[in-house]
């Protein structure tokens, strides 16, 4: 078929909705259920973007299982479903910045998973966004140091996992922390993944598995990002008075993990579709990371490279990645998001290329801090945003990537998805 903007679109948008599918609680999460225990309770507590669902799907498996617990979701992303009438509560709280209401809730989960015995079992589901929500601060500091510390990572360019690196050795929820707390109990913990490489340690800070940073590590990565942090953040950090429980802690022995939906997984589903658009598609891989205008530029010079040599594919084909990307903010930044400043730099890097299209996205529904889950440029996105009097390098310069599509009527807008693998990335070559 001969690709127009308008199919290309279309296509590109359906790409997405697939990887968002694959990711669903409600559809993948009973299948990784364990029994439930033949004596003793089940306390089911979480945190992440997909909590509340993830909540909703263990309540639909498990029907006639006597359930209590809590879990903590960004505020407004919550189910349908009449709260009334749910046996795990949800609380609310606040991401990429954390607030005082999801570090209470961190601490209520903590206070029920203690005092259980070996008969019960501990339920957690885990997602990312995780390590902002139950942001609840080490003894001896405050939550407003850590949000101090939590705006130095968002602004630093570290990936995410040297970013949680620091957040476990100020937290007393993560790096290990709650399974240590439900010891001796036995804890089940139920992930999305939205990290590259799958690391259950890295995942909203890993509050159930064994951390194999430490202090030391934490220590070098601040003064590599020369973050400048409070004094009693650093007094903390270069005390390293309580270590996170580390790999062969026997409180931790008995812990097991199911990673129940993963960024390659959603990819794959991508690409189940693409074949069902006659696309060709090529799974560049599901851990793209570094500076995000950077990784634009190199999609577009393999884009590039498939429409006018036909490497390493030939079209109509779609070139499909998944990872988190970062953005360094060294000054001040207009409405910004690393999947649209990804895209930004794609479509400087075409330059007006034909027969090109490329949709970035978050599968949760929000890139950055911004209401679009990203966007979609096309051939002529640098022509329309001049025709408006826009300066595509000033907004790419300036950290307006998603003002700039805004302007353009380009934003692909979910809401909140209630599910996290992370951003996805297609490439459609017509």
């Amino acid at each position: 078929m001969a690709w127009t903007d308008e199919t290309a679109r279309a296509a590109l948008l359906r790409l997405f909705q697939a990887g968002v599918a694959a990711a669903d609680p409600l559809v993948v999460l009973a299948a990784h259920l364990p029994e439930p225990p033949k004596a003793g309770r089940v306390v089911v507590v979480g945190c992440g973007k997909a909590a509340a669902k993830m909540a909703l799907a263990v309540e639909r498996a498990w029907p006639d299982v006597p359930l209590a617990g809590l879990v903590v979701a960004p505020h407004g992303a919550d189910v349908a479903d009449p709260p009334a009438q749910r046996r795990v509560r949800v609380a609310f709280g606040a991401h990429p910045r954390p607030d005082a209401s999801g570090a209470a809730a961190a601490a209520e989960m903590l206070a029920m998973v203690r005092g259980l015995s070996a008969d019960d079992l501990v339920l957690f589901l885990v997602s990312g966004g995780g390590s902002s929500l139950s942001t609840l601060p080490a003894p001896g500091l405050s939550l407003d140091d850590l949000i101090a510390v939590n705006s130095a990572l968002l602004n630093s360019g570290a990936p995410i996992g040297e970013m949680n690196c620091i957040r476990k050795h100020l937290s007393a929820f993560s790096g290990g922390r709650l399974a240590a707390a439900a010891f001796p109990a036995r804890v089940v913990t139920l992930a999305i993944s939205d990290v590259p490489g799958d690391d259950p340690a890295v995942i909203a800070s890993g509050p159930t598995v064994a951390d194999p940073s430490t202090f030391a590590e934490a220590r070098a990565l601040v003064a590599h990002y020369r973050m400048a942090l409070p004094p009693a953040v650093v007094a903390h950090l270069a005390a390293g008075a309580e270590e996170s429980p580390k790999p062969g802690d026997p409180r931790l022995a008995g812990a097991e993990l199911r990673m129940i939906a993963t960024p390659l997984m959603a990819l794959r589903a991508m690409a189940a579709e693409a074949r069902t658009l006659g696309l060709a598609p090529l799974i560049l891989g599901d851990a793209l990371e570094g500076e995000a205008k950077e990784l634009g530029k190199a999609l577009g010079g393999m884009a590039l490279s498939a429409s006018l040599h036909g490497e390493p594919l030939a079209g109509p084909c779609v070139l499909l990645s998944g990872g988190e990307t970062t953005v360094t903010i060294a000054g001040p930044a207009g409405d910004g998001g690393r999947g649209t400043e990804c895209l930004l730099g794609m479509a400087l890097a075409l330059n007006e290329a034909p027969g090109i299209w490329a949709l970035c996205c978050d599968t949760d529904g929000i890139d950055g801090k911004s209401d679009a889950a990203g966007a979609i440029c096309t051939p002529d996105t640098l022509a329309r945003a001049r025709a408006l009097g826009q300066d595509p390098r000033a907004a790419l310069a300036g950290h307006d990537s998603t003002g700039l599509f805004r302007r353009l009527g380009d934003l692909v807008l979910t809401g909140p998805t209630l599910t996290n693998v992370n951003d996805v990335r297609a490439v459609l070559v017509g």
